[in-house]
C-alpha cells in the first residue's frame, strides 16, 4: 500500500525532528553530574541470600524487604513492609539484617555516622513469623548489634561496653564494665582498625550461640587528635578522638570469650607482644575453637592461631612472612573447609596473589591458581563440588572476571561472559550468583546466573540511563600503554575532547590516585568530572605508575620505604610522553588528585615544575609523619627506622620548587587525612614566599560532600582549570 502525500510529509517532518534532536546532542554539565542525578546508575540493594540457596531478599525502593526466587524471579514473599506499622522511625529505615536462622530481622533506623564504617542507630527487632516489631533498646542508640545464630540473643555496644539481650525473657545483661570514651572499647573497634583493616565489628557469636568472642581495645596511651567543629555553635566545639600516627603508640588489643551459660569471660592467649595487630577473629566450625589472625607491627609477618575458647590456650598453625609487607587482611582471607581438615588462603608468595590449600597442620596441600593473572578475592568454597569461587583479573589489570576452580583437578572455569568489570554475590549453596558487570561504554548490567555462568535473567539493565545517555554527547575513554624512558610499561587511558581534531593542540589535565595496590585505569562504567573536562575542550589522561596493583609483587612493592619516589617519576614521565604527541599543548599540562592522589599531584607539581603548569590537591597527605600508623608503616616501616624515606618525598619539603599554579582543597572535619596536612604545607609555602590558592570546606570529612558541597567543589575546580590551564 502506498502512503498518501500528506502522510509522507508528516513522516518526513517527524524524521527530520528526530534527526535534529540526535544531531544536537547535549553536553554534560556539572549540575547534571552533581545535583540533578541525571546519570544515576541503578543496582540491586540490600541483597541477601537465603539459607536454602534458592531465594534471596532485596531492599526495594519503597523500603520493603522482598524475597525472590533465584531461578524464576517470582516474588515469594514480602518479609517486611514498613507501611504496616505506624512508627515515625521507619521513615528513616536504612537497612536490614536477617538472623542466621531467618526467623528475625534487624530494622536499622536513625543512623548517626561516626567514621567511614561505624555508626550508631536505633535497631528494631522484627519477628518474621509473628510479624511483630519491637525496639532492641529503649534507652538510646547502640552500635554493631549482632544476632546469635539461634536468634535468641542479641549482643550490642553502648558507651563502649557490651550488652546482651535475651529475646525470650527480654532481659538485658551488661557483660563488660570498663568501657570509657577515648580509653577502653569493648566489642567495637578503634579508628585505625576501622579505617585500615576495614573491620566493622568487634564481636562474633560461636556457631552454637553459647559464646561471644570480642575485641577489647585499650587506647588510653594513644595520642589524641583534636578537631574543631565550627557550624551551628556560638563557640566552636572541640571534638577529640584517638588517632595513632606513624611511629606512635597503638591500642593494646586483647581477645576475650564470654560464656553465656556460665557468665564467665576468658582472655585468649595472643602472645606476650602487645605492640601488634589482631587483624581478624573467626570461629572455626567447632564452637570451642576460635581462629585469631595476628600480625606484627611492621605487617610483614602473619600468624594464624587457634584458641581454646574454654581455656584461652592457643597455638599457631600457620605463619607467613614477606620481606616487604603482607596484603591487608580481609574477611575472606581465610576459609575453612567443612570437614575441618583444611583451610584456603590467598598469598603473594609466588610473586603474584594466588589461592592455596593447606592442611590444619600448616602444611601445603597444593597451590590452586598460578601465573600472572592475579586473584583479587575469594567468594567462598563449595563443599559438594569442591570448588573455590573467586574474582580475578581477566588477562589484564584493566579487567576483572568471575572464576571457579576445582580443588581435585584444578579445572578453571570463567563464569562471567562479558569483558570489563565484573562482581558477584553468590547464593549460600553456590548454585546461583548475581553478577554486576559494566565496561567503559556500558552502564551496569545486573543478572542472575547459574553456577557455571549461564545467564538466567536480567535484574537491572539501566535502560532508563541508557535512554538518557542517547541524548548526550559523552567523550569516550580509550585505553593504551606506553614505555617510559626507564623502560617501564604503564597502562593508561585518554579521553579526548568532543569533535577531536588531531591538528589542534589541546591542554591536558592528568588525573590519578597512585596509591599502593590501587588501580585507576579500569574498563568500567564511570561518568565523572573526566568526561566533563573533555566536553569543554581538555584532554584527560590517567596512568597507573609503579606501586599500583595488578602487575605482581615486584611492580607494586618496589615503592616500599620510599612512597612517592617512583610514583612521581612515572607521572612526570607520563607528562613527558604526552608532550611528544602532536595534538598536545606541551605548555598546558596539569595534574590533580584526591587523598593519595592529592599528595601525588602536589609532589609532581613541585618535583616536575618544568612539566606541569598547575595542580589541584584535594585532601592531600603532605608529610607521611602526619598519617596513621597502620597504613603508613605497612608501606614505609617505622619513621624511627626510616627517617629519610619519610621526609625525602613529603611535598612540604619541596615547596621552594613551585613554579606553576596550585590549588589546595580540604575539609576541616577530615578525620582521615587531617587538615593539619594542608595547614603545614600552607605555612611552608608562605615562608618560601610562594603564591597559591586554597579552599576549606567547614566541618566536611574526607569525602567533602553533603548538601550542595559536591557541586560547589567541582564548580570551583572547573573554574580554576579554565583560568589556569
Amino acid at each position: 500500500m502506498k502512503k498518501s502525500g500528506l502522510t509522507a510529509i508528516i513522516l518526513g517532518v517527524i524524521l527530520l525532528s528526530t534527526t535534529s534532536v540526535y544531531a544536537q546532542k547535549r553536553k554534560i554539565s556539572l549540575e547534571d553530574l552533581y545535583k540533578k542525578g541525571i546519570f544515576y546508575e541503578k543496582s540491586v540493594n540490600g541483597l541477601t541470600s537465603m539459607n536454602d540457596g534458592e531465594s534471596y531478599t532485596v531492599l526495594e525502593d519503597d523500603r520493603r524487604v522482598v524475597e525472590y526466587d533465584y531461578s524464576s524471579g517470582k516474588q515469594l514473599s514480602v518479609l517486611f513492609d514498613p507501611s504496616s506499622f505506624h512508627n515515625d522511625d521507619l521513615s528513616r529505615f536504612e537497612n536490614y539484617i536477617l538472623s542466621d536462622n531467618e526467623t528475625k530481622m534487624f530494622i536499622i533506623t536513625n543512623v548517626s555516622r561516626i567514621y567511614r564504617h561505624s555508626f550508631k542507630a536505633t535497631y528494631y527487632i522484627y519477628d518474621i513469623k509473628q510479624k511483630t516489631l519491637e525496639p532492641l533498646s529503649e534507652s538510646n542508640q547502640v552500635m554493631v548489634a549482632t544476632f546469635s545464630p539461634d536468634a535468641q540473643k542479641v549482643s550490642y555496644v553502648r558507651d563502649n561496653n557490651i550488652f546482651i539481650k535475651n529475646l525470650i525473657t527480654k532481659e538485658e545483661k551488661q557483660i563488660t564494665f570498663d568501657g570509657l570514651y577515648n580509653s577502653i572499647i569493648n566489642g567495637a573497634v578503634d579508628w585505625v582498625y576501622e579505617e585500615e583493616f576495614a573491620l566493622t565489628t568487634g564481636m562474633q557469636w560461636s556457631p552454637d550461640s553459647k559464646k561471644l568472642a570480642f575485641y577489647r581495645f585499650d587506647e588510653s596511651e594513644v595520642m589524641q587528635f583534636n578537631m574543631t567543629k565550627f557550624q551551628n555553635n556560638l563557640y566552636p566545639e572541640n571534638y577529640t578522638f584517638k588517632y595513632p600516627k606513624a611511629g606512635e603508640k597503638n591500642s593494646v588489643v586483647s581477645i576475650h570469650v564470654y560464656n553465656a551459660e556460665s557468665g564467665k569471660t576468658i582472655k585468649m592467649d595472643v602472645g606476650e607482644e602487645s605492640n601488634q595487630y589482631i587483624a581478624r577473629i573467626k570461629w572455626t566450625y567447632s564452637p570451642d575453637q576460635l581462629c585469631i589472625i595476628r600480625m606484627n607491627r611492621l605487617q610483614n609477618k602473619m600468624d594464624f592461631l587457634v584458641a581454646n575458647a574454654n581455656t584461652g590456650e592457643s597455638k599457631t598453625f600457620y605463619t607467613e612472612e614477606n620481606k616487604y609487607y603482607l596484603p591487608e587482611p580481609t574477611d575472606n582471607l581465610l576459609t575453612f573447609t567443612e570437614d575441618g581438615k583444611n583451610f584456603i588462603i590467598t598469598s603473594e608468595k609466588s610473586g603474584y596473589n594466588h589461592i592455596y590449600l593447606y592442611g590444619m597442620d600448616g602444611k601445603l596441600v597444593k597451590q590452586l591458581t598460578d601465573g600472572t593473572n592475579e586473584v583479587i578475592e575469594i567468594y567462598g568454597y563449595e563443599n559438594k563440588g569442591k570448588r573455590v569461587f573467586f574474582k580475578g583479573f581477566d588477562l589484564s589489570p584493566l579487567r576483572t572476571a568471575i572464576y571457579s576452580i576445582k580443588i581435585e583437578n584444578l579445572e578453571l572455569a570463567k563464569l562471567s561472559p562479558n569483558s570489563g568489570s565484573n562482581n558477584a554475590e553468590f547464593s549460600k549453596n553456590f548454585k546461583y550468583f548475581i553478577l554486576s558487570q559494566s565496561n567503559s561504554v556500558s552502564p551496569t548490567l545486573v543478572t542472575v546466573n547459574k553456577d557455571k555462568g549461564k545467564q538466567i535473567r536480567v535484574l537491572e539493565d539501566n535502560h532508563t540511563l541508557k535512554e538518557t545517555l542517547a541524548y548526550y554527547d559523552i567523550p569516550k575513554k580509550e585505553f593504551f600503554s606506553f614505555k617510559t624512558s626507564e623502560g617501564v610499561d604503564l597502562n593508561a587511558y585518554i579521553i579526548k575532547p568532543l569533535n577531536f581534531d588531531p591538528s589542534i593542540k589541546y591542554p591536558v589535565m592528568m588525573t590519578q590516585y597512585s596509591g599502593p595496590g590501587s588501580i585507576s585505569v579500569k574498563d568500567e562504567w564511570d561518568l565523572s568530572w573526566d568526561q566533563y573536562l573533555a566536553s569543554i575542550g581538555y584532554i584527560v589522561v590517567c596512568a597507573d605508575g609503579r606501586g599500583t596493583g595488578g602487575k605482581g609483587e615486584a611492580f607494586q612493592k618496589m615503592t616500599y620505604g620510599q612512597l612517592g619516589y617512583y610514583e612521581s617519576i612515572d607521572q612526570i614521565e607520563t607528562a613527558k610522553y604526552l608532550k611528544s604527541l602532536g595534538y598536545v599543548d606541551s605548555s598546558r599540562i596539569g595534574i590533580w588528585g584526591w587523598s593519595y592522589g592529592g599528595y601525588m599531584s602536589s609532589l609532581c607539581l613541585f618535583k616536575g615544575a618544568d612539566e606541569f603548569k598547575m595542580a589541584i590537591a584535594v585532601a592531600p597527605v603532605t608529610n607521611w609523619r602526619y598519617y596513621d600508623s597502620v597504613y603508613t608503616e605497612r608501606f614505609m616501616g617505622l619513621p624511627q627506622d626510616n627517617a629519610l624515606g619519610y621526609d625525602k618525598n613529603s611535598p612540604i619539603n619541596y615547596v621552594d620548587k613551585l613554579i606553576g599554579k596550585l590549588l589546595i582543597v580540604h575539609g576541616t572535619g577530615d578525620d582521615n587525612v587531617h587538615i593539619q596536612n594542608s595547614i603545614e604545607m600552607i605555612e611552608k609555602l608562605v615562608q618560601a614566599n610562594k603564591q597559591f590558592d586554597m579552599m576549606f570546606y567547614p566541618d566536611k570529612n574526607h569525602n567533602i560532600d553533603g548538601g550542595n558541597t559536591t557541586l560547589h567543589l567541582y564548580t570551583m575546580m572547573s573554574k580554576y582549570v579554565k583560568e589556569n590551564l
